[in-house]
């Protein structure tokens, strides 16, 4: 076959993926296009970054961009031919990509992946998808208008295990599932706002870090990982770890948007997510993909050292389960995982139990799978309206949590039954970063 262009490469690809999205098969998928490294664009560039670049380090860097020049000399002297930059906004309105990379903090993930999706480019973001659940929409929307590849970076999706976990779920293993809890041991919050004065590094752009967010003065405590604590940044341990531990009941249970949202923890502190803290969705009956009838699930987080009541329960016979993990409830069994392992409850009703026979292809990774889908056609399965949905749902538990308020929600309309909680799905942006 004769090699494509860039050029004939992408106008294919963008109609390959469109029919993908939609549901249909165009003939000319059957084609698999050879072309040359994709050109991508890396935002962030070390912390969380290091990995993803390593994912994407065989294509084409053209151009990196960091607030931190010590990062970004780093990344830059490993490929020196990109172009590097200190303002993402600069660097999307100056040059054009197949690809980008976002790997920055929580409250600059939507600028500049929309900015991306807006020149075109297929993108790869980090988890959460986004800061706020307004956000999370207009990405998951604007990626569907413009046909473009998209993974969010919940990396685990990929394993083997999980897999076979929904595998097992869908299979009806433990019967109809009615609940179902995640947690973890961590713990992102608490703390004050530093009050010491500090001068700003000449190597660092602490205004280009502060972005989007409301501006405060400088402090060395917020980077490169405290951040995640303030809500101004991030949303604490249920925005760290939610897309992940969630991303499982999410995946199996065939969920999308709940219909009430309540949680729990400490008092709200103004600038700090808690130290710990419990969430509650309410899933209404639903379809699956292939028409079956689904019925309705709570589904549970708990951080900061809390479990769930199954665990307290010694009849349950459940193990010690650190870290985190995930635990369905069904009506006929429990089936307690996490990233690499999973048992199934009671022990003796499960003693001969064989799995079905795995009908979920195992993944050629992550990474892979996005590039592989950039080039070739077809679907990656953490993209954006899957883990749009997702987003949506983990940061709607810290809406719950900061309005003090259960609330009923209307996915379609992106609508809360509670005012203040309504006031926290989006919110105001500094001028200059408006997308």
């Amino acid at each position: 076959m004769p090699r494509a262009t860039r050029r004939q490469f992408l106008s294919a690809s963008g109609a390959l993926v469109g029919g993908f999205l939609l549901g249909t098969r165009p003939a000319m998928a059957r084609t698999r296009w050879s072309i040359e490294k994709l050109e991508i664009g890396l935002i962030g560039t070390a912390n969380r970054a290091t990995a993803n670049i390593h994912g994407v380090a065989a294509e084409n860097i053209t151009a990196i961009c960091d607030v931190d020049d010590g990062y970004l000399d780093a990344v830059g002297a490993r490929f020196g031919e990109a172009r590097r930059f200190n303002d993402l906004r600069e660097m999307l309105s100056e040059m054009k990509f197949d690809a980008v990379v976002v790997s920055t903090a929580d409250h600059t993930h939507a600028a500049g992946t929309l900015r991306a999706l807006q020149q075109g480019a297929h993108v790869y973001c980090e988890k959460p998808l986004t800061h706020t659940v307004a956000e999370a929409r207009a990405v998951a929307e604007l990626a569907r208008a413009k046909k473009a590849v998209t993974q969010m970076g919940t990396q685990i999706h990929a394993g083997a295990n999980y897999r076979r976990v929904v595998e097992l779920i869908r299979s009806g293993a433990i019967g109809k599932v009615r609940e179902a809890h995640c947690w973890v041991g961590k713990a992102w919050g608490g703390g004050e706002r530093p009050t010491e004065l500090q001068a700003e590094p000449a190597d660092f752009q602490h205004d280009l870090w502060i972005g989007p967010a409301p501006y405060r003065p400088y402090h060395d405590f917020y980077h490169p990982a405290q951040w995640r604590r303030f809500w101004d940044f991030g949303n604490g341990t249920l925005g760290d770890m939610g897309c992940h531990h969630l991303d499982l009941p999410f995946w199996a249970l065939e969920l999308r948007h709940p219909v009430r949202v309540s949680a729990e923890g400490p008092p709200v502190h103004p600038e700090t997510a808690p130290t710990s803290m419990s969430a509650r969705w309410e899933f209404p009956a639903r379809k699956a993909a292939d028409g079956r009838e689904l019925n309705p699930v709570v589904l549970h987080w708990h951080d900061g050292g809390r479990l769930p009541a199954q665990f307290s329960d010694e009849k349950l016979g459940l193990p010690k389960w650190g870290g985190g993990g995930t635990l369905f409830v069904g009506d006929e069994g429990m089936l307690l995982a996490d990233y690499g392992r999973y048992l199934l409850f009671p022990e003796q009703k499960f003693a001969d139990f064989e799995a079905p026979e795995p009908t979920i292809p195992n993944s050629v990774g992550h990474y892979r799978e996005w590039l592989d889908a950039i080039r070739n056609g077809g679907a990656t399965t953490c993209n954006f309206d899957y883990s749009g949905a997702l987003t949506e749902t983990v940061l709607l538990g810290c809406v719950a949590y900061r309005s003090g308020e259960a609330f009923d929600w209307d996915g379609a309309a992106l609508k809360a039954s509670s005012a203040q909680a309504q006031k926290l799905i989006a919110r105001e942006v500094r001028e200059g970063w408006e997308v």
